[in-house]
């Protein structure tokens, strides 16, 4: 079964992939790797925003990180001409959340992302992987991450 068949079993379209916000790529790739930048949490109705220990509470941002996750893939897709069964596994996530000082959660939230990325892509989705807080993220989104995938 195809990768875009298994996210839409999981009620999942890839959105065209989101253009850079600055003066960077949103994907390098360098021989059989991609290198996908950092996927600002992002829904339906616009940006994720808040701040775990404060005023977002861990299921929220666990949310949120899954947007990230299907933005990741999205620039995956892009970064492959459009043909997303050329992945072969993700790598490893680095997933910052912004968060108050003593919030400790942070893999919790990022498991959002994991989660969903096993869920629709087997042990092709099994990932090495990284949860750091941070005082504050671009446009104060709750949540960002990046991906370093193997293509085909």
């Amino acid at each position: 079964m195809s990768i875009e068949s298994r996210l839409a079993d999981l009620g999942v379209t890839l959105p065209d992939a989101p253009a850079p916000a600055a003066n960077y790529v949103p994907f390098v790739k360098v021989g059989d790797i991609v290198y996908v930048s950092g996927q600002i949490s992002n829904g339906p109705d616009g940006l994720i925003t808040g701040k775990l220990g404060a005023d977002m509470e861990v299921e929220a941002g666990a949310a949120a990180a899954r947007t990230c996750a299907i933005s990741l893939l999205a620039q995956l897709k892009a970064a492959c001409d459009g043909d997303i069964d050329r992945l072969v596994r993700v790598v490893k996530l680095t997933g910052f959340v912004n968060s108050t000082a003593n919030f400790t959660n942070q893999p919790q939230v990022i498991n959002g992302a994991s989660d969903f990325l096993v869920e629709a892509l087997g042990d092709a989705g099994r990932h090495s992987r990284s949860a750091v807080s941070a005082a504050s993220l671009p446009l104060g989104v709750a949540v960002e991450i990046e991906g370093i995938f193997q293509i085909k």
